[in-house]
């Protein structure tokens, strides 16, 4: 396990210096795109500047998102555990899988908004999205590959040859644009076209429960789910118990200081109604076992958010306003046709 964490990290700082060299040779006038975010939104973690849009980058970036070929047994894709119907997390199991049926330790939380998130996974293990894709890909319970052999075999096929050209102006991928290119697609999973959103633009009103519940948030939750994107995706804790089979000490496993024990990346609270199971570990199937949980206990042990059973009814009927079923049909960023086709006669 060891020598295992060693590697993903040395192969992370070499993709980094491959980043930093191409990027360093992209005119900052060549910026386009990027106009569709939400000017209700502050303003985003990620470098939008080193990584300018591509209309193209984004058309390989989602190829390669659904295309399960770049795990070791092409069975496995990134969609695999980040739907865009369950607003690309996993609702089949409690865990993750991975191929050959390989089970994970953690639920695999939604990916959207990501421009405004500083840390990736629930314990913050990768502190860039360009990055992130090296831990999955090559996690042993989940697609068991390697950057070198993912390339080996987009670089070998015909049908990805014109899509390379086309972004980038050679035939042949190299890693830091691989790495882009799957950013430059998850970039564009943006959430914004919620009730809330409507309703903090003045073109709908919420209902008298809504308000409601509304309120009980801003009084409860808004402090770690901090509007609008309701999480300050910085680390705290849920206040459930240590499943003693898994051990997962979320962020103290990257930093190994025991007072980081517990702490977990703070979810979105968008979407909820397609991102079950809740918690980490997919614990909780409904929204109300996660709300009666905070009723119950807390954020920590003897520290109960103290709601009556009207009141908890009053919060889900506000937080049922944070789902974006616009986003969850959209078809721009859905399973792509021209994949499916390739894949058929794969």
């Amino acid at each position: 396990m060891g020598r295992h964490v060693v590697f993903i990290a040395t192969m992370i700082r070499l993709v980094s210096l491959l980043v930093i060299g191409i990027l360093a040779g992209v005119n900052a006038s060549t910026q386009f795109g990027w106009t569709k975010l939400p000017a209700d939104f502050p303003k985003p973690q990620y470098d939008l500047s080193k990584n300018p849009y591509n209309i193209d980058w984004v058309h390989l970036g989602r190829n390669l998102f659904y295309d399960p070929r770049l795990s070791a047994d092409s069975t496995v894709s990134c969609a695999s555990c980040h739907s865009p119907y369950n607003a690309f997390a996993h609702t089949d199991h409690a865990l993750s899988h991975g191929i050959h049926d390989a089970v994970g330790f953690r639920n695999a939380p939604a990916i959207f908004n990501l421009a405004w998130q500083r840390f990736m996974m629930w314990d913050g293990a990768v502190h860039h999205l360009d990055l992130q894709p090296l831990a999955p890909l090559s996690a042993h319970n989940e697609m068991r590959s390697s950057l070198n052999s993912i390339l080996k075999k987009i670089n070998q096929d015909a049908w990805y040859k014109h899509q390379i050209v086309r972004a980038f102006g050679d035939t042949i991928l190299h890693g830091a644009q691989f790495l882009q290119a799957l950013a430059q697609f998850q970039l564009t999973l943006i959430s914004d076209q919620s009730k809330y959103d409507s309703m903090r633009r003045k073109l709908v009103a919420f209902t008298a429960q809504e308000k409601k519940g509304y309120r009980l948030f801003k009084q409860h939750c808004n402090q770690c789910h901090r509007e609008p994107l309701f999480s300050t995706y910085s680390f705290g804790r849920n206040g459930i118990t240590l499943d003693t089979v898994l051990n997962d000490y979320g962020y103290g496993r990257v930093t190994h200081t025991p007072s980081d024990n517990g702490l977990f990346k703070t979810p979105s609270l968008r979407n909820l109604s397609y991102t079950y199971p809740y918690m980490h570990d997919g614990r909780y199937k409904h929204i109300r076992d996660a709300i009666q949980h905070y009723a119950q206990v807390g954020i920590a042990p003897n520290k109960p958010i103290n709601l009556s059973p009207i009141e908890q009814t009053n919060l889900i009927a506000f937080l049922l306003t944070l789902n974006d079923s616009h986003f969850i049909f959209d078809t721009s960023h859905t399973f792509p046709t021209a994949l499916r086709k390739e894949l058929e006669g794969y």
